[in-house]
């Protein structure tokens, strides 16, 4: 990809590529542009000889707080003027653009690892449970929130990673997950302390640079065969759809109209406050106050 890249930046050393979401102040929210610029990098890297490892990282408080709700709410209020009823092959195509660049992490020939500060929530957990390795700083918070109304995981990883009962007790409640029990229950590898994130991150990706490229493709190859054979495709084509029909519930345009009544914020504090969490209630004791405008809030 040539010219400038607004949503982030590359740096190449030592065999590593990392690729840096760059706006901090959106919290990296998910926009049509980070989408066609992250895939774009993971292409880059995945082509460029001189690399054998990608890491991926954010600047900023948060990893990524999920889609810009700017544009994706703008969107769906469209369709309400429209005399045709809803398109759920149209949806899914759109969608599916957002899935398979996350999906890059997961088919690039080479390891991917993320580095995750901070909140990595809702949609920014469909891009970040495709990399093949996810270390996390310890007061790194995950969480799919949109389950309780106006979505569903697209990439489908959660199974994969904490196995169905785990995945479970979470996608049937929305809970928040501190970065500790994310590893604890194999959301995440590991985590370790907030300031030593970004050397420990950079420190395995260098570490594992040191192999040959082709032992690097061929024992992750061997590794990923195991999650193909168990459906992972057809699942992903499965959480792609059921998504759009959790926008499209009537639960999802009453949540919907009352986010145009009341903001968006509101609307998902209402959402949340039940439940406590995602910086609603007691449950948020890191002291990050509410979550950050991505569809997770």
């Amino acid at each position: 990809m040539t010219g400038e890249r607004r949503t982030l930046r590359t740096e190449t050393a030592e065999g590593v590529r990392t690729i840096v979401l760059t706006r901090p102040a959106e919290y990296n929210t998910i926009t049509p542009e980070l989408r066609d610029e992250l895939g774009a990098a993971i292409d880059e890297a995945d082509a460029d000889p001189a690399v054998r490892v990608i890491l991926l990282r954010a600047e900023g408080p948060a990893f990524c707080a999920g889609y810009g709700l700017d544009w994706s709410t703008a969107a769906q209020a469209e369709e309400e003027g429209r005399e045709r009823a809803w398109d759920s092959v149209a949806d899914l195509r759109m969608m599916s653009r957002f899935v398979d660049t996350y999906l890059k992490l997961w088919y690039a020939s080479k390891p991917t690892i993320a580095a995750v500060q901070g909140w990595c929530i809702a949609g920014g957990t469909d891009m970040v449970l495709c990399a093949d390795l996810i270390v996390a700083g310890e007061s790194a918070v995950f969480g799919y929130p949109p389950a309780r109304v106006w979505g569903t995981p697209t990439t489908a990883m959660w199974v994969y990673r904490m196995g169905p009962e785990r995945a479970k007790r979470y996608l049937l409640t929305g809970d928040e997950i501190p970065a500790p029990e994310a590893a604890r229950i194999g959301l995440v590898l590991e985590t370790v302390p907030d300031g030593e994130l970004e050397a420990h991150a950079t420190g395995l990706a260098r570490r594992m640079a040191r192999l040959p490229t082709n032992q690097l493709v061929m024992l992750k190859l061997l590794c990923n065969q195991t999650v193909e054979h168990m459906g992972m495709q057809t699942n992903k084509l499965l959480g792609t759809l059921f998504d759009g029909v959790a926008r499209h519930t009537q639960e999802g345009l009453d949540f919907v109209a009352r986010a145009r009544e009341v903001g968006f914020r509101q609307a998902v504090r209402e959402r949340d406050e039940p439940f406590g969490d995602y910086g609603s209630g007691p449950r948020s004791r890191r002291g990050r106050g509410e979550a950050p405008g991505g569809d997770g809030v």
